[in-house]
């Protein structure tokens, strides 16, 4: 699994096993040759910063954590968050931002699936995560665009919702239940189905109202607005797709 927003080598004879693995500014704890304990993804992101290409800065969850995971009752080791928030604190260092920022730019950051093999499609990913009420004027501000930052949290929460929260179409239904919602915004306001580039900034937030709502009758749950939340919701989906049906499919 790696995490990025857009050090020297690990020596591999440490005693202390380690979880995570960071990339960028044209450093990386690991290697192409390292798929198998890094995923493709992760040992391509690796390689890619070693030498020296414009990769986003980012860390790498290792495989064994997923193995740790479904091997101890979906646990993590001991020893990761620290470790993960040693990575994040080096990300911000790059970009000159921090994660959940509430006064200047914030960093958002995407989460994706990776394994030793080639799996298109099969495990998810969720993006713009670090969005909530409070970083998304902020983000306004900053990029002097509020309907961007609006777009971005409203998918972001479509994502989130759909992804982690399991937040989807049931049997009896014909379409998702978030784009259910889209198209009846869509038709009270302009009586038609207009393309979203349409949409306005007060519909944009409108759909963050409504979308919060679904969440909450369908869950019996908040939409987390705190960072790392959300960050460990979607670490812990990611894992989870390793045995959904489309990937289990896929392996076979």
């Amino acid at each position: 699994m790696t995490i990025k927003a857009v050090g020297d080598l690990w020596e591999a004879r440490t005693t202390v096993k380690k979880w995570v693995y960071f990339f960028g500014a044209g450093k990386a704890e690991g290697d192409g040759s390292q798929r198998a304990l890094l995923g493709g993804k992760g040992a391509g992101l690796a390689e890619m910063s070693r030498i020296v290409l414009p990769v986003p800065p980012g860390f790498t969850i290792t495989t064994e954590v997923c193995t740790h995971y479904y091997g101890n009752k979906k646990t993590y080791p001991r020893a990761l968050e620290a470790e993960v928030k040693g990575a994040m604190a080096r990300i911000e260092k790059i970009m000159c931002t921090k994660f959940g920022d509430k006064a200047s730019m914030p960093l958002l950051v995407s989460v994706r699936s990776g394994a030793r093999d080639s799996m298109p499609g099969m495990m998810d990913t969720i993006l713009n995560l670090g969005l909530n009420d409070e970083t998304v004027p902020t983000l306004a501000k900053a990029t002097k665009n509020e309907r961007f930052a609006w777009d971005c949290y409203r998918r972001f929460i479509q994502m989130y919702g759909d992804v982690v929260m399991n937040v989807q179409k049931r049997p009896n239904e014909d379409h998702e239940p978030f784009e259910v919602v889209i198209h009846g915004l869509k038709h009270e306001r302009y009586h038609a189905d207009i393309d979203d580039p349409k949409l306005t900034v007060k519909d944009l937030q409108e759909l963050v109202v409504r979308f919060k709502k679904l969440i909450r009758e369908r869950t019996g749950m908040e939409f987390p607005q705190d960072v790392w939340k959300q960050l460990w919701g979607a670490v812990g989906a990611v894992f989870g797709s390793w045995m959904n049906d489309r990937a289990v499919v896929y392996r076979r």
